[in-house]
C-alpha cells in the first residue's frame, strides 16, 4: 500500500470516527507506528486533522479563549446540571472559593444556605449575584480586571489570599488533559487559579464533556491536585476509568 492510499484511508477512518489512533492504524495497515505519525504528520501540515496524543482528531485540542459573555450560550443545560450536583459539596463548609467561567457561575444560583457562608471570589458576577443573598458574606478578591472573562488576575488579588485558607474551591477549566493536567486559556488568570488550589482543602473542577482532551495555553494543576470532577453525561467511559484510576473522583450530573 502506498502513501496515498494509506492517506485516503487514514482520512476515512477519521470522517467515520472522528479520531483515528496510531496503534490501531498500525495494526489495520501493517506499517510501524513510525510510518503512522509521519503519515498524520503530513495530513496535518495540509490541515486536514489535528495531531493528538497517540492519534489524531479532526477537533482541535488546543481550546481558544472566548468572552464571558459567548460562553455564557454554550452547553447551558449541562452547565445547571453541572452546577446543582456541585452545590451538594459544599456541605458543612462555612467558607468557599469560586473561581471565573460560566459554569461555575452557575453555581451561585443554587447558594441558599441555612447558616454562614463566606463566599471568596475574583468573578464580579459571582460576587453582584451573592452579595445580597441571606447568610452569604462575600469576599470579593481585587486586582486588574480583565475583560474577557470579567474577573480579577495579578499579583494584587494573589495577595489577598496569603493568609486565607477554605473548605472547597469550585474551579472551571479550558482543558482536561491526562498528561498536560487542567489548563485553562487565560494565561493572566492562570497564576490566580494556581494560588487559588494551593489554600483549598478540597478542589473541585467543574467541566462539561467537550473539555475532555484538549488543552488551554495555561496548565493550573496536575490531575492528582484534583478530588472531584464533575461533569455531564456525555463523558467517554474510557475517561471516567482512567480518571477514577489517577484517584479523581467524577461525579457525572444526569
Amino acid at each position: 500500500m502506498n502513501i496515498t492510499d494509506r492517506h485516503q484511508l487514514i482520512l476515512q477512518k477519521l470522517q467515520e470516527n472522528g479520531r483515528v489512533d496510531i496503534q490501531e492504524l498500525s495494526d489495520s495497515l501493517q506499517v510501524s507506528g513510525v510510518t503512522i505519525r509521519k503519515d498524520l504528520k503530513l495530513l496535518e501540515e495540509k490541515k486536514l486533522l489535528y495531531r493528538t496524543k497517540g492519534g489524531g482528531s479532526t477537533q482541535n485540542p488546543y481550546t481558544i479563549e472566548r468572552p464571558i459573555n459567548e460562553k455564557e450560550f454554550i452547553k447551558t443545560e449541562e452547565k445547571k446540571k453541572i452546577a446543582k450536583a456541585a452545590e451538594t459539596l459544599i456541605g458543612q463548609n462555612d467558607s468557599i472559593i469560586i473561581g471565573s467561567g460560566t459554569t461555575v457561575f452557575e453555581l451561585t444560583r443554587f447558594i441558599h444556605p441555612a447558616k454562614h457562608l463566606t463566599v471568596i471570589t475574583p468573578a464580579l458576577k459571582v460576587a453582584i449575584e451573592l452579595c445580597n443573598r441571606p447568610f452569604v458574606d462575600v469576599l470579593q478578591i481585587g486586582g486588574l480586571i480583565h475583560q474577557s472573562s470579567s474577573s480579577a488576575a495579578g499579583s494584587f488579588a494573589e495577595r489577598l489570599l496569603d493568609d486565607i485558607s477554605c473548605g472547597v474551591l469550585f474551579v472551571g477549566v479550558d482543558g482536561i488533559d491526562p498528561e498536560f493536567g487542567l489548563s485553562i486559556t487565560n494565561l493572566a488568570e492562570a497564576s490566580l487559579n494556581m494560588k487559588m488550589i494551593s489554600l483549598a482543602q478540597t478542589v473541585v473542577v467543574m467541566a462539561d464533556s467537550s473539555k475532555f482532551d484538549r488543552r488551554g495555553i495555561g496548565r493550573i494543576c496536575s490531575l492528582e491536585q484534583v478530588d472531584y470532577i464533575i461533569t455531564d453525561n456525555l463523558v467517554a467511559a474510557d475517561t471516567v476509568r482512567m480518571l477514577t484510576e489517577r484517584g479523581v473522583k467524577v461525579i457525572v450530573a444526569e
